[in-house]
């Protein structure tokens, strides 16, 4: 079974940064390696609903984000290491939440409902 492991969040000052990591281990999707697969953050608040943060395609060329945080938020990956990443800069507080992994075998896209594979979550607190 394939496990997606995040990483990399704690409590951050207003304004701050932080980057979350998310290594893929424990077999391949399908057949396929890890590399293949498009990677994407999701983030969940207290009573709010899974919100899309950004897709990577398997091979890096294509990447999505949320429109309001594109200009804070940057995905990346590394495919030698089944590692993705999410570097959040000038964190506010409305960005508190737990950052969820999920991988897909098909393109990138922001329907939570439609990846394969989820993380258990790293939780990101950013204080006032």
């Amino acid at each position: 079974q394939v496990q997606l492991v995040e990483s990399g969040g704690g409590l951050v000052q207003g304004g701050g940064s932080l980057r979350l990591s998310c290594v893929a281990s424990g077999g391949t999707f399908s057949g396929s390696t890890a590399s293949s697969c498009t990677m994407a953050w999701f983030r969940q608040a207290p009573g709010k609903e899974r919100e899309f943060v950004a897709s990577v395609s398997s091979s890096g060329g294509e990447i999505y984000y949320a429109d309001s945080l594109k200009d804070r938020f940057t995905i990346s990956r590394d495919n030698a290491k089944n590692t993705v990443y999410l570097q959040m800069n000038n964190l506010k507080p409305e960005d508190a939440a737990v950052y969820y992994c999920a991988a897909r075998l098909r393109p990138p896209t922001g329907w939570g409902g439609l990846y394969d594979y989820w993380g258990q979550g790293t939780q990101v607190t950013v204080s006032s």
